[in-house]
C-alpha cells in the first residue's frame, strides 16, 4: 500500500468517533433558529406582524416603514441569541448558495459605536453580479444586481449570523437565481388551480404547491477522499475497480446504520430542527455507504429554500465527523448512484389535497380532474421536463439501470389504469341520468377503494402517482429543486388554465352542465395524452423501442436535452405566465450548456493527470521491479529462464500494453479537447465535449482499472473503493 494510502487509511481505522447526544426532545427544538410565526408574535408590532403574514399568504407588498419595525423586531431577536452579521442569503445559478455578511455595527462619531440594522437593508441589498453565471445579461463591467427581501420564506440564523432568504436579480431587472422563476411559477399554478377547484368547492381561495424531496449521499471518510485528486475536484470517481463485493446482497439496504454514520445523522438532525427543517425519515441506500433522508413534505418554495440549506449544513457536518458527503449522481461505478426524488402535489387553503381522492363522488370528481390534467401535462411537455433534470452528472445515472431512464412516461398503476379506461368510454355530449349515476356510483364513487389496495410502484418510472401525489424520479442529488418544480408547476398551470377555458366554452356554448363538460374534457385528455402511461420496465430495449413509436423523446445527454430549454414551445409557455422572459430563458440556456462543457473539461484534464502522474509512473515503477525479477531468474536458470519467468514476462507484456493504451486515450482526448477549446458557440462546443471527449474517458479508465489489479497493492497510489466503501 502506498505511504499516502496507508496513513488515510490508517487514520480512518484508528479515529474514535463522534458523540453526538440527543437530550432534547425534538419539538421543543423544532424552529428555535427560525423567525417563524411564533416569534415574529413575540418581536413584531401587531401591524408588522400582520403586513409578513400578509405578504406569505397574499403576496401583497410591505411598506418600507412598517420594514423598518420588522427589521427591528428580527434584529433584536437575533442580537439576544448572540448573533453578530447578517446575510441576504440567495441561490444564484452556480449550483450552490451564496452570502455576504454585514455586521449589526455602526459607528456614530465620538468613538461610539450601535447595532443597527434598518428595513432599507432588510428589504435590499446591492451585492457584485459580475461573477454569478449571467449567460450574458451582464457585461463583466456591469457589476450591479440586487437582492430582495422574499417574505414567504422566513429568515433563520445558522453559525451566528441571520440569514434572510431574497431573490437575485439583474441592474435591469432578469432573475439571475432559481428562486425568481419559482415564485412566479408558483403564483401561475395558485391562481390557475383556485380557478379550477372552484368548481367542486366555492370556497377556495388559495392552492399551494407542496414538495417533498428525498435527498440520497455517501459519507466517505475525508481522510480518504483527500487522497483521492479526482473526488477532490469532480466530486466522482474517475477511475477505481469496482471490489469483489459490492451492493450484490443487497445488504446494505435498510441495515443497520453504521456508528460513524449515525452520528452524523444525529448532529445533522439536531441542526436541522433548530433550522426548522423538518427532517423525520433516515435509512441506508442501496450503495455501500450511501444514506438517505426525507423531510415531512412543505410549501415548495420553503422546502426548496430547506433543501439547498440541508446541503450546506450537512457538508460543514461532515466535516465535524471527518467525513466528505458526497452529492454527486454517480460518485462510484458499479454501485447505485444518487438522486432526490420530488414529490409533489397541490393542496388548497380548505385543507385538500387535490391530488388525494375524498370520500363523495364529487370529490373524487376534482380527483380525477387534477390527476388527467397533470398526465395531459406531462404529456405536453415531456422533453421539457427532461431538459430541466439535465446536467453532466445526472447523465450518468439516467438509464443506468438504476435510476429512470431519459424517457419521461408516467405510471399509476393498473387499477387507475381502468378508471381512465372507464372514463374514456363516456359518451361524447350530455350524459343521461342512468349514465352519469353509473359512473359516479361505479368509477369515481370507488376511487378510494381503488387507492387503499394499489399502492405498488414502479422504481423504473420517472414520473409516478404514488396514491397522492406524484413522485419525480427523475430528479438528481445535486440538483437545485427549483428547477424541475418551476417547470412542473407552470406546466400545470398552463394545462388547467387550458382545461377551464375548454370546460367553460362547453358549459356556454354546448349548454352542458358543468359535469358533463368537465366528463368530456377529461375523455379527450385521456385519448390524447395514453402515449405518456407506461406499467412495464422502463430499463429493458423493449420500452425503447416502444417509446419511439408512441413519439416519446429519448434525448439521452445533457446538450440533447437541453435543447428543450429555448424551443419556441418553451419560450411561449414561461412568456404566457410571466414565469421568465426570452432574455431570461436563453441565459439560462447559455448557462447551463456552458456549465457542461466545462465539467467534462475539468474531469478530462483531472483524468488525464491522474493517467500520467500517478498510474502510468506507479506501473513503471512495478514493471521494473518484474525486470529486475526476472533478470536474476535469467542469471540463476541461463537459457531455460523463460519457463520460469512466463507469468512475470506476460505481467510485463500486459503492463505495457495497457500504459500504451492509456498515453494513446490521454493524447487523444486532449486533442479533442483543444479543438472543442477553440469553438465560441456554447451549445456546440458541450456537443463537442459530449461527443468527442467524453468517450475516452471509459477508455482510459479501462486501462487505469485494469493496472489497478495487476500492479502490487502496496505501490498503488490511490485509495481504493473497498477502502472507501467498507471502511466504517
Amino acid at each position: 500500500m502506498s505511504t499516502l494510502r496507508f496513513h488515510a487509511v490508517k487514520e480512518t481505522l484508528t479515529r474514535k468517533p463522534l458523540k453526538i447526544e440527543e437530550n432534547e426532545r425534538r419539538s421543543a427544538i423544532f424552529g428555535s433558529n427560525v423567525f417563524n410565526q411564533a416569534t415574529m408574535r413575540q418581536y413584531l408590532t401587531k401591524e408588522a406582524y400582520k403586513s409578513v403574514m400578509d405578504a406569505m399568504q397574499n403576496g401583497s407588498k410591505i411598506d418600507r416603514g412598517v420594514a423598518d419595525h420588522i427589521s427591528t423586531g428580527m434584529k433584536e431577536w437575533a442580537i439576544s441569541k448572540g448573533v453578530t452579521h447578517y446575510t441576504h442569503w440567495f441561490q444564484p445559478l452556480t449550483g450552490a448558495t451564496a452570502e455576504k455578511h454585514d455586521a449589526f455595527f455602526e459607528t456614530i462619531g465620538d468613538g461610539l459605536a450601535i447595532e443597527k440594522f434598518g428595513g432599507g437593508q432588510l428589504v435590499q441589498q446591492e451585492p457584485d453580479a459580475s461573477s454569478f453565471p449571467n449567460g450574458g445579461i451582464r457585461n463583466t463591467f456591469e457589476a450591479r444586481g440586487y437582492t430582495a427581501w422574499d417574505p414567504t420564506s422566513p429568515a433563520f440564523i445558522y453559525e451566528t449570523t441571520l440569514c434572510i432568504p431574497t431573490v437575485f436579480v439583474s441592474y435591469t431587472g432578469e432573475a439571475l437565481d432559481y428562486k425568481t422563476p419559482l415564485l412566479r411559477a408558483l403564483q401561475a399554478v395558485d391562481g390557475a388551480a383556485v380557478a379550477v377547484a372552484k368548481y367542486f368547492d366555492k370556497n377556495v381561495k388559495k392552492v399551494n404547491a407542496s414538495l417533498g424531496w428525498e435527498q440520497e449521499y455517501f459519507l466517505v471518510d475525508s481522510a480518504l477522499v483527500a487522497s483521492r485528486p479526482d473526488i477532490t475536484l469532480t466530486g466522482r470517481t474517475l477511475l477505481g475497480h469496482s471490489p469483489a463485493k459490492g451492493q450484490q446482497l443487497d445488504d446494505h439496504y435498510f441495515g443497520t446504520i453504521p456508528n460513524r454514520a449515525m452520528s452524523f445523522m444525529r448532529d445533522l438532525e439536531t441542526e436541522c430542527m433548530l433550522l426548522g427543517i423538518p427532517v423525520k425519515t433516515r435509512h441506508n441506500e442501496v450503495a455501500p455507504n450511501q444514506f438517505e433522508l426525507a423531510p415531512i413534505y412543505d410549501e415548495a418554495n420553503l422546502a426548496v429554500d430547506h433543501n439547498s440549506l440541508l446541503m450546506d449544513v450537512m457538508d460543514k457536518i461532515a466535516g465535524r465527523h471527518n467525513f466528505k458527503v458526497l452529492f454527486h449522481e454517480k460518485p462510484f461505478a458499479g454501485v447505485n448512484g444518487s438522486g432526490k426524488h420530488n414529490n409533489w402535489s397541490l393542496s388548497t387553503d380548505t385543507g385538500v389535497n387535490l391530488l388525494g381522492p375524498g370520500k363523495t363522488p364529487m370529490s373524487n370528481l376534482q380527483f380525477l380532474t387534477f390527476f388527467v390534467n397533470t398526465i395531459k401535462a406531462v404529456h405536453q411537455y415531456e422533453e421539457l421536463i427532461r431538459a430541466s433534470i439535465a446536467s453532466a452528472s445526472n447523465d450518468h445515472r439516467l438509464g443506468a439501470n438504476e435510476a429512470p431512464p431519459a424517457i419521461i412516461s408516467v405510471f399509476i398503476g393498473e387499477q387507475l389504469t381502468k378508471v381512465l379506461n372507464e372514463l374514456e368510454g363516456v359518451t361524447k355530449g350530455k350524459l343521461s341520468p342512468e349514465e352519469k349515476t353509473d359512473l359516479k356510483l361505479n368509477v369515481v364513487g370507488k376511487i378510494p377503494e381503488i387507492l387503499l389496495d394499489n399502492t405498488d410502484r414502479n422504481r423504473t418510472s420517472p414520473f409516478a402517482f404514488t396514491g397522492n401525489k406524484f413522485e419525480f424520479r427523475a430528479v438528481g442529488s445535486t440538483a437545485n429543486c427549483a428547477n424541475p418544480m418551476t417547470v412542473l408547476n407552470s406546466i400545470m398551470a398552463k394545462q388547467l388554465i387550458d382545461f377551464k377555458a375548454e370546460v367553460d366554452a362547453l358549459i356556454d356554448k354546448k349548454d352542458m352542465k358543468k359535469d358533463d363538460a368537465i366528463f368530456n374534457v377529461l375523455r379527450e385528455y385521456i385519448k390524447t395524452s395514453k402515449n405518456i402511461l407506461f406499467e412495464g420496465n422502463g430499463y429493458g430495449d423493449e420500452w425503447q423501442k416502444e417509446a419511439k413509436k408512441r413519439g416519446l423523446s429519448n434525448n439521452k445527454t445533457a446538450p440533447e436535452a437541453l435543447k428543450a430549454r429555448v424551443s419556441k414551445k418553451t419560450i411561449s409557455l414561461f412568456e404566457e405566465l410571466g414565469v421568465m422572459n426570452k432574455t431570461e430563458i436563453e441565459a439560462r440556456y447559455e448557462i447551463e450548456v456552458e456549465e457542461y462543457a466545462l465539467r467534462i473539461q475539468i474531469e478530462g484534464r483531472v483524468l488525464g493527470d491522474i493517467a500520467r502522474n500517478h498510474v502510468i509512473p506507479t506501473a513503471v515503477r512495478y514493471q521494473n521491479i518484474l525486470i529486475e525479477n526476472v533478470r536474476g531468474l535469467k542469471d540463476i536458470y541461463g537459457k531455460d529462464f523463460k519457463k520460469y519467468a512466463k507469468e512475470q514476462l506476460e505481467l510485463i507484456q500486459d503492463i505495457s500494453g495497457h500504459i500504451e493504451a492509456i498515453n494513446s486515450g490521454v493524447t487523444k482526448m486532449t486533442n479533442e479537447r483543444k479543438k472543442a477549446n477553440t469553438i465560441e458557440d456554447s451549445e456546440k462546443k458541450a456537443v463537442a465535449y459530449c461527443n468527442k471527449v467524453k468517450p475516452f474517458f471509459d477508455d482510459i479508465r479501462y486501462g487505469c482499472d485494469k493496472l489497478e489489479l495487476l500492479i502490487d497493492d502496496e505501490l498503488w497510489p490511490l485509495t481504493k473503493y473497498r477502502e472507501m466503501l467498507f471502511t466504517k
